[in-house]
């Protein structure tokens, strides 16, 4: 990364030496390492999905309650973003996200012996706060360097990341339960949070100088939310990426059980499938970056919803009516998906690009959200039965409630306004650590 001076506090004269990420192999060195980062979340999730069914049993306890688990993972990662982005403002990305990361291999490791499902739920909450972290300070540094159709592009390829780990998480998963039990999944967790802490300690620079961070502690954190909740436009981007994100925690939450229980797969088959599906998610975001050449953000956002409305709902008619079985299916969920992939990078670019003086807090907001929402479908989807008929209806209602906020909340002329005031911004410079 070349190094320049910026004079980063106006009127004070301060200067600093910042990296940008010119070359394209150093903007590759920044892609893997926020790669790396916001593959903690998805990995702390869905690793240990293969052996819901498996923990209900040992632990004699409901597939509601062990549902329950994903649930307090979704709450942490959302709750944990609320405190962490604001302080990532406020003291830098480098030092929450250290403090965070430490946390999650902590709680990793005490779930290893959590003796009832009660503790389970209490430590997997502690796991979701620590890998929030990572989540919250990968999409900060992306605001910190780029802005508009570049931020577009940069988190298309951070959903590759995030897309990938879905389909690897199950898939490691159900390979290890060949030769440990699920006590063994959450020590390779607490392995990879580790691995995560010490790279970031050693290669991730500071990309918040001093002089643009936040100061006035909690009341200026209030004022913060306060100004970025009275932006209706920013609100409603909010709930599209958070009512997105349900419908993906909808099928996370029900998949195991409708794939192993009703349709009677084995945990090896089903982490296969859940790797199948996950592939549609990353082949949209990839699609995506080369949309974006053409195409403006909320062209494709709006295009891609309305994709996600028709496959929602045709899911829900194969669900209901059992029309094609497992491949009938498979087929809208794969679509249903994809479109979640294509419509959730440009909900955040246009909503970041904003509010970028509160990256670390604006970022908080759409990562607690997607999260918070998560959390609360999961239980959702266990109280209407666990089957396909709960996934389905779950699922099709987050995209509904979507695009009911972008038809309704969202002006049009707003967002044509957005993606012209910025085509193609440089990165901002940033200070080396």
């Amino acid at each position: 990364m070349r190094t320049t001076a910026d004079g980063c506090g106006a009127g004070t004269g301060a200067t600093s030496a910042v990296v940008v990420p010119a070359q394209p192999r150093e903007s590759l060195r920044l892609v893997l390492m926020l790669g790396v980062l916001v593959a903690l979340g998805p990995f702390t999730i869905d690793m240990y999905l293969p052996a819901l069914p498996t923990i209900s049993d040992e632990l004699q306890t409901t597939s509601t309650a062990v549902q329950l688990t994903l649930t307090g993972t979704l709450a942490g990662l959302g709750f944990g973003q609320l405190i962490l982005g604001p302080l990532s403002d406020t003291f830098g990305r480098r030092r929450p996200l250290l403090a965070g990361t430490t946390v999650h291999v902590v709680a990793s490791l005490l779930c290893v012996v959590a003796p009832n499902v009660a503790v389970l739920g209490v430590l997997r909450v502690l796991e979701g706060l620590g890998a929030a972290a990572a989540s919250v300070v990968a999409i900060a540094v992306v605001r910190d360097l780029f802005t508009g159709v570049r931020a577009a592009r940069m988190i298309s390829r951070l959903v590759l990341v995030i897309g990938a780990s879905p389909v690897l998480a199950p898939t490691v998963g159900g390979q290890m339960l060949r030769w440990t039990d699920w006590r063994g999944v959450f020590a390779a967790l607490a392995v990879l949070g580790l691995a995560v802490t010490i790279m970031a300690a050693i290669a991730l620079p500071e990309t918040l100088p001093p002089a643009r961070r936040r100061t006035g502690g909690i009341p200026a954190t209030l004022r913060t939310y306060g100004g970025l909740l009275t932006d209706r436009t920013f609100v409603c981007l909010v709930l599209v990426s958070g009512l997105n994100a349900s419908a993906l925690f909808a099928y996370v939450a029900g998949s195991s059980f409708v794939f192993q229980d009703q349709y009677g797969l084995s945990e090896h088959t089903f982490s296969l499938i859940f790797a199948l599906n996950s592939v549609a998610n990353i082949g949209a975001s990839q699609v995506n970056v080369v949309l974006l050449t053409w195409f403006q953000p909320h062209r494709i956002l709006v295009a891609s919803l309305s994709l996600a409305v028709a496959s929602s709902l045709a899911l829900v008619v194969v669900a209901l009516t059992g029309a094609g079985g497992l491949i009938g299916l498979l087929v809208p969920l794969f679509v249903l998906l994809g479109a979640i992939g294509l419509s959730g990078p440009n909900a955040s670019a246009l909503g970041l690009s904003l509010h970028g003086e509160s990256a670390g807090t604006a970022a908080a907001l759409f990562g607690s959200l997607n999260f918070g929402l998560g959390a609360l479908t999961a239980p959702i989807v266990g109280l209407l039965g666990n089957d396909s008929h709960a996934m389905a209806i779950a699922m099709a209602g987050g995209i509904a409630l979507a695009s009911t906020v972008l038809v309704f909340g969202v002006r049009l002329r707003v967002l044509r306004a957005m993606d012209l005031s910025d085509p193609e911004p440089d990165p901002v410079p940033l200070p080396a650590s």
